[in-house]
């Protein structure tokens, strides 16, 4: 079984070579031109080297080990939770009788295992650390990395109502486009209904956050208090009750409308504009004249 990948392996041995050789120079030129202002620049030299090759030395070991110290990371839960029950079986064990370590253990196993929100709890957290194994398998298999094979970091997980929600770190080489194509892959393998991806933070697209879902939390039946506000020992009404249709017009009383007579209306006298009526035309006042006193 192989643990370290042989491309993460030669990547790592690359890194580190290379790691070395800029910290051995850059730390021994600043040194030796700090050592010149007190020795001789022969002896300055000497200086820097001593104190650069041991500095990009201890590089080179961290460089080097990084893909065990990210394997080691990705099993610290796990890992500090077996010490601890290890540690405290042991401790127990030495210190107590035997009738007594098991009623512990008994009572340690069984007050979870038979409560019911506290089992719930276990479980959640218990999927959490299943989760965060799952993502580095999707990371592993079937999602690209970069040309040096280095995985995205899983930070952390906790429970929701609905699953699981875990804070991603990616690589160079990754971005938040390239896994939305690959939701359906990574519900699969986490064992989930649907996953969601969002960036967790507004200043960095590497910090990324998934939402994993696997179970649904609104479809539950709620009580109503409503229920309990009903008097169940009130009379009901034998009638139904009458609901208006339409409106019965033989009771709405018609408004009386006079119309008009057929005959002409009078013609009223025309008025000036400050409301006086005009005075009547001399023309009209005058016998009319004999048209043939003028030939």
């Amino acid at each position: 079984m192989t643990v370290i990948e042989a491309k993460v392996h030669r990547s790592s041995a690359r890194n580190a070579r290379m790691a070395f050789i800029l910290t051995a120079v850059i730390v021994g030129v600043l040194s030796a031109v700090v050592a010149a202002a007190y020795w001789h620049p022969i002896v300055a030299l000497f200086v820097g080297a001593l104190i650069g090759v041991p500095i990009g030395g201890l590089v080179w070991l961290l460089v080097r080990i990084w893909p065990v110290i990210r394997l080691l990371w990705w099993w610290t839960p796990e890992t500090l939770l077996s010490a601890g029950l290890l540690t405290g079986w042991v401790q127990l064990a030495n210190h107590t009788p035997t009738v007594v370590t098991l009623i512990v253990v008994a009572l340690v196993v069984g007050v979870p295992a038979g409560i019911g929100p506290v089992r719930r709890q276990v479980k959640a957290w218990g999927w959490c650390l299943v989760v965060r194994h799952r993502l580095r398998v999707c990371f592993a298999q079937f999602i690209i990395a970069n040309q040096s094979g280095s995985l995205p970091l899983i930070l952390w997980a906790r429970p929701t109502p609905v699953g699981e929600r875990v804070w991603v770190y990616l690589r160079p080489g990754l971005s938040a486009k390239d896994l939305e194509s690959r939701l359906d892959k990574i519900a699969v393998t986490c064992h989930a209904s649907t996953v969601l991806i969002e960036r967790a933070g507004e200043s960095n697209a590497a910090y990324l956050r998934f939402d994993i879902k696997r179970r649904e939390v609104l479809n539950a039946r709620v009580g109503s208090p409503l229920v309990d506000a009903i008097d169940r020992n009130a009379p009901v009404s034998a009638s139904p009750l009458t609901v208006p249709t339409a409106l019965d017009l033989p009771d709405v009383d018609a408004p009386t409308i006079t119309l008009p007579t057929q005959g002409k209306p009078a013609k009223k006298p025309a008025t000036t504009a400050n409301g006086s009526k005009p005075a009547a035309s001399s023309a009209s006042s005058l016998p009319d004249d004999d048209t043939s006193d003028w030939i």
